[in-house]
């Protein structure tokens, strides 16, 4: 790989991809350069002389304007670049994103009866208040001592919360719908919900918000609650059997691509995440989307610095409308806490390379590809549209994952270069950035993108890593048990 990496042909600046000494001479464009300053990798190198107030063009945007005089070979940082926030982006990232060249155009899933395909034969246990989480660990040793291979399930899943009770409002219908959506998960092959009985979130209104939002397969879904009962460990294992033999006859079949829905985030990133694990998520990113399959981006308050690129890449009217409205929702909500959504990037991002909310906003909307914006979905909606969709949620990667696999993402994919060990309840590919993290954190991470970056056909090696997930391969943290579900709250706790 290059040392100074041109990430679109209408760039001023280059990415470091090594850490770069100061009198460095690296050849560009059949051009010599000498660095001027220490780079360290993945910062933004000039390569022009440029004036004060000149912009900076990165994936071919402005990124905000030099506040200083540059000659090539510069250090572009926060000490001489600032926000271009009250400017117009104008045209669109027109990166060449890598689109394999694969005849891999479907994958095997479980086709259920509403019609939506599942890349997993799950079984969910949803509580509907947090104070009765560890009898469920008690549910599954139960389970697992009569079915030590999960029975007809692929994996068993705790969606454990603190909530559930001592909510008000808006916030506790928040906590309400989220776990019904997790309930009508298409990877999950039975859900048992299980509530206690004298908590706010009673199984009268779920089972209510159910039947609105899909209907309430009785098959599929079995509803227990516990001050009802004299022995909920034994009523437990009786609907435990009864999903499991519902599912036993359930079979994977070909399903097109255009039904795979997959979230994409960003989680602790490092100097390499931009020309590593992130290209190639893009370029899976774009193989989904061009085959009308759909990915999703979550993490509002880092894309609005590309507020203006995201709607301009809508694919119509009313995906831009409804894309504003997503982005004005989370301003109103940091309005109401006399907060600012944008903000500068702090010390430790400009290190890694991001310099203004421009640059982390594009930043993460790359790893989308090149498909289109199609719409912007309220928190804990579902997808009904394909290409590019955006979640209303916050800047926080439990949150995200989760509100993506509530809109029915069957799996996530996570750019990262510093590792993390959390995964939403749906299987999660974690993209390491660095070969070094691959091999330290091997229970993490499930790809290494370095060395696939350094080989001509990783951005294939990664879609085709993807359907075989798809397709049943289990992800690490299936491996090691690691699920979890995290909601977005709102309100004042009672």
């Amino acid at each position: 790989m290059k040392k100074l990496l041109i990430l679109n042909p209408n760039d001023n600046v280059a990415v470091a991809t090594v850490n770069l000494p100061a009198q460095t001479v690296v050849e560009v464009k059949n051009k010599k350069i000498v660095i001027n300053n220490d780079v360290p990798v993945g910062n933004k190198v000039a390569l022009a002389n440029l004036q004060s107030g000149a912009n900076i063009i990165k994936f071919g945007q402005p990124i905000g304007h030099l506040t200083a005089d540059v000659i090539p070979g510069s250090l572009v940082n926060k000490q001489n670049l600032a926000t271009n926030q009250t400017n117009e982006i104008n045209g669109k990232v027109s990166e060449a994103f890598d689109i394999p060249n694969l005849n891999r155009k479907t994958f095997m899933g479980y086709r259920r009866k509403n019609g939506k395909v599942g890349i997993r034969n799950d079984l969910y246990i949803v509580p509907t208040v947090g104070c009765i989480t560890p009898l469920m660990d008690v549910m599954v040793q139960q389970f697992k001592a009569k079915h030590p291979d999960n029975g007809s399930f692929d994996n068993i899943i705790l969606l454990k919360h603190p909530y559930g009770c001592s909510q008000l409002g808006d916030d506790f219908e928040q906590t309400r719908h989220i776990l019904c959506d997790a309930v009508l998960h298409p990877n999950a092959g039975g859900v048992l919900v299980f509530g206690l009985g004298c908590e706010n979130n009673q199984m009268a209104g779920m089972k209510a918000e159910i039947k609105q939002m899909a209907g309430i397969d009785n098959q599929r879904m079995k509803f227990l609650v516990a001050q009802e009962v004299k022995d909920e460990f034994a009523n437990a294992q009786q609907m435990l059997e009864e999903l499991n033999t519902a599912a036993a006859n359930d079979q994977r079949v070909p399903v097109p691509l255009s039904e795979l829905k997959v979230g994409l985030q960003r989680v602790r990133p490092d100097g390499m995440s931009v020309f590593t694990a992130d290209r190639l998520i893009a370029d899976a990113a774009s193989y989904i989307t061009a085959n009308d399959g759909t990915v999703a981006l979550a993490g509002i308050p880092t894309l609005a610095g590309a507020e203006k690129e995201i709607i301009a890449r809508a694919s119509d009217k009313q995906a831009a409308a409804r894309v504003t409205t997503i982005f004005n929702n989370f301003k109103h909500y940091y309005a109401h806490f006399d907060s600012q959504m944008e903000k500068v990037p702090d010390d430790a991002e400009d290190h890694i390379g991001i310099s203004t909310a421009e640059e982390r906003g594009l930043t993460l909307l790359r790893l989308a590809g090149k498909g289109q914006v199609t719409t912007g979905l309220p928190y804990g909606q579902k997808i009904t549209s394909n290409g590019i969709n955006l979640i209303e949620s916050p800047d926080n990667d439990l949150i995200d994952s989760s509100a993506e696999a509530s809109a029915d993402c069957q799996m996530m994919i996570v750019s990262t270069g510093k590792g993390t060990p959390y995964s939403t309840y749906v299987p999660t590919i974690k993209v390491a950035s660095n070969s070094a993290l691959a091999e330290k954190k091997n229970r993490w991470v499930d790809f290494d993108g370095e060395k696939a970056a350094n080989d001509p056909n990783g951005s294939a090696e990664l879609v085709n890593f993807i359907i075989d997930v798809a397709n049943g391969t289990k992800t690490n943290n299936e491996k090691s048990g690691l699920h979890g579900l995290a909601i977005f709250k709102i309100g004042v706790t009672e």
